[in-house]
């Protein structure tokens, strides 16, 4: 089945004259001629059907009007109807090949600027700790807050930039660093990184990434302190053990050396992850996994344990909308019982860890997991769901009729059109049955799943539904005195005058039934391939 691309939507035009969109300028004089004489509504004496005439021979003239124009056509091939009614005005100032197509470089360029600002990425975290028994004492609730900040940019498809700094308070003293990162990529298989950081961390470093196999990727950089000139070296090695699963290996020389063994795994429900750490005076531990239960909801534990720390996570999350979600995790360890808030909004999180007592009470602990958890899934069942439950239902009732109204409205044209092409049609229905010439007999377009079962069936009949149009009388209309029909590729037919979109935002294909020299044929194309008949290969 022929491919869709972007400029195949820019083509309507074309499926409205029946032309290739490779059409000579005599071509498409030629098929305005047609269907012109066609369509002219002095041809019908009925009120109604001259309306009908009228509105068609219009959309026919404007067609003309575009594509028999060179420069509105070079504006029409590469950016629509939009490009004709905004973004270039086609007066004096552009009268010249040259010059048109020196204003459609501008325009690419414009568009590429604005596909780079949509890679200006920019994301960052803040944290605020809190301390309840703090609070209790009388010294205030916040304790401290941490903040970071970084923006990327893509400057090439070879080169990104990167900018950032971070921000730390705890009590009365604090601190910060900024940050910068460029990459270049060498090649598909490796890339350099050049960093500079100034502030508590002040460095500079570079470090390389190469791809050594399809499944393997080594990393070694070198990063050297402004403060005390020290050195410290880093290799990371990854590999891919599975599909799913992949493990790494970092290695860490300096003045806090250390080794670290890691893997993750990953699938469309569940994600777990594990890494051990060793170091001088150093060890740790950690464990992390998230089990996603629905499309928005998901739980989380996870455990880490080490010369200074152990503690263990257990909570959940649920997405609020495409671009934010808001976990809640409850956490238990030698610093204490804490609850956890974390907002995510794009690229922004905000991280609100709330001490509730720096003593291992089981009761306190037992009543600081399950009271909130209860109250969540209380609102959950009576207020969260059937609130999104009514939300998702009205909104597919209004895309439902939005989309409805829109295929009414383009059926109704459809069988206007039809109804222009009736006589037409018949005559050269007729005019082919006396020669032994090509008959539709019939044609249907629509919804691809509906005409498949045609093909796995042995019956001919066919049950009506609202994803399929009949378009018999408008392929017995297009066929030429030859005998012979030809949709071009690359053209959606539902374009094709007297066909319509029955079913928007599904596949559409179109099955055709015809005979020809007393021999039964049917074929089925997709909605934008080429269909040539009569042909051989279509005889049952």
């Amino acid at each position: 089945m022929a491919e869709r691309n972007e400029s195949q939507d820019n083509r309507e035009l074309y499926a409205l004259l029946n032309l290739s969109p490779d059409a000579s300028d005599e071509e498409i004089r030629r098929a305005y001629r047609q269907w012109a004489q066609a369509y002219h509504p002095d041809k019908y004496q009925a009120p109604h059907m001259k309306d009908i005439a009228t509105e068609n021979f219009q959309r026919i003239r404007e067609a003309y009007e575009i594509l028999s124009d060179p420069h509105k056509r070079q504006i029409y091939d590469i950016y629509g109807m939009e490009g004709l009614t905004s973004g270039l005005e086609l007066g004096s100032t552009l009268n010249g090949a040259e010059v048109i197509k020196a204003e459609l470089e501008r325009l690419k360029r414009m568009k590429e600027r604005e596909k780079l600002a949509a890679h200006f990425l920019p994301s960052g975290t803040i944290i605020a700790n809190m301390s309840l028994p703090r609070y209790l004492d009388g010294d205030g609730l916040l304790v401290g807050m941490a903040m970071t900040s970084e923006i990327q940019s893509h400057l090439s498809k070879r080169n990104a930039f990167t900018i950032g700094g971070n921000l730390a308070v705890n009590g009365g003293e604090g601190g910060g660093a900024a940050n910068a990162l460029f990459r270049h990529q060498l090649s598909k298989d490796s890339s350099v990184e050049f960093v500079a950081s100034v502030g508590l961390r002040a460095l500079i470093g570079v470090q390389t990434t190469r791809n050594l196999s399809s499944h393997s990727t080594a990393t070694m950089g070198v990063a050297m302190s402004l403060r005390d000139g020290s050195l410290n070296l880093s290799n990371l090695w990854t590999r891919q053990l599975s599909e799913t699963a992949s493990g790494h290996i970092e290695l860490n020389l300096g003045q806090q050396s250390s080794i670290a063994v890691g893997w993750q795994k990953k699938d469309e429900r569940r994600s777990a992850s594990g890494e051990l750490k060793f170091g001088t005076g150093l060890f740790e531990a950690a464990v992390h996994c998230t089990h996603r239960f629905s499309r928005k909801s998901l739980g989380c534990i996870a455990g880490r344990v080490g010369s200074s720390s152990l503690e263990i996570e257990v909570g959940g999350g649920r997405k609020l909308s495409k671009f934010s979600s808001v976990r809640w995790l409850y956490v238990i360890g030698i610093q204490g019982i804490s609850w956890k808030f974390e907002l995510y909004r794009g690229g922004q999180k905000i991280i609100l860890p709330i001490l509730l007592t720096r003593h291992l009470n089981p009761v306190f602990a037992t009543g600081a997991f399950f009271i909130p958890a209860s109250l969540y899934f209380c609102l959950k069942k009576f207020l969260i769901k059937p609130y999104y439950l009514r939300r998702s239902k009205q909104k597919a009732l209004e895309e439902e009729k939005e989309s409805s109204a829109q295929v009414k409205e383009a059926w109704a044209a459809a069988e206007k059109a039809q109804k222009l092409q009736q006589n037409v049609a018949n005559r050269k229905r007729n005019r082919q049955l006396e020669t032994g010439g090509l008959v539709i007999t019939r044609a249907l377009y629509g919804n691809q799943i509906v005409l498949s079962n045609l093909k796995s069936s042995s019956e001919t009949s066919f049950e009506s539904t609202s994803d399929v149009i009949d378009v018999t009388i408008p392929l017995n209309f297009l066929v030429n005195d030859s005998g012979q029909l030809k949709l071009h590729e690359g053209v959606k037919k539902s374009g094709i005058m007297g066909f319509c979109d029955p079913c928007p935002g599904r596949p559409k294909e179109l099955y055709v039934e015809y005979v020809y020299a007393g021999n039964q044929f049917k074929v089925w194309v997709g909605d934008y391939e080429e269909l040539q008949i009569p042909k051989g290969s279509h005889r049952i």
